[in-house]
């Protein structure tokens, strides 16, 4: 069965727009604090400059030590609602999926706690 271009356009948007019917307020919350975060976070890679890999985004506790106090609660506080986000996903998701989540959510516990001890 083929799908006319026009035809497909419209199946999406519908599928999106189902989607996007269904969220939680505070799903989408979540979101739209991590898609800030990530705006500020790439405004200051392009102000610097500097051609940081994926694996450097993520801090590590030697970097956040000579940090400031409300720099490291701020970074807290993202870890923490990307970890209630992660969270949602993983109720929802199955398989393969869940378990990747899961894995995540060890990566950010640990990230959490490191940041937690240098407060």
């Amino acid at each position: 069965m083929g799908f006319t271009k026009s035809k497909l356009k419209e199946t999406i948007r519908e599928e999106i727009l189902e989607i996007l019917s269904e969220a939680d307020p505070a799903d989408i919350q979540a979101q739209q604090d991590l898609n800030t975060a990530m705006d500020d976070t790439i405004a200051k890679k392009n102000e610097l400059g500097d051609a940081l890999s994926e694996q450097d985004d993520e801090p590590k506790s030697s970097d956040l030590k000579s940090d400031s106090v409300a720099s490291l609660a701020k970074e807290l506080g993202k870890i923490t609602r990307e970890m209630k986000t992660v969270v949602n996903q993983w109720k929802k998701s199955e398989g393969e999926e869940k378990q990747e989540l899961l894995n995540r959510l060890k990566e950010l516990t640990t990230m959490k706690k490191e940041v937690e001890a240098l407060l």
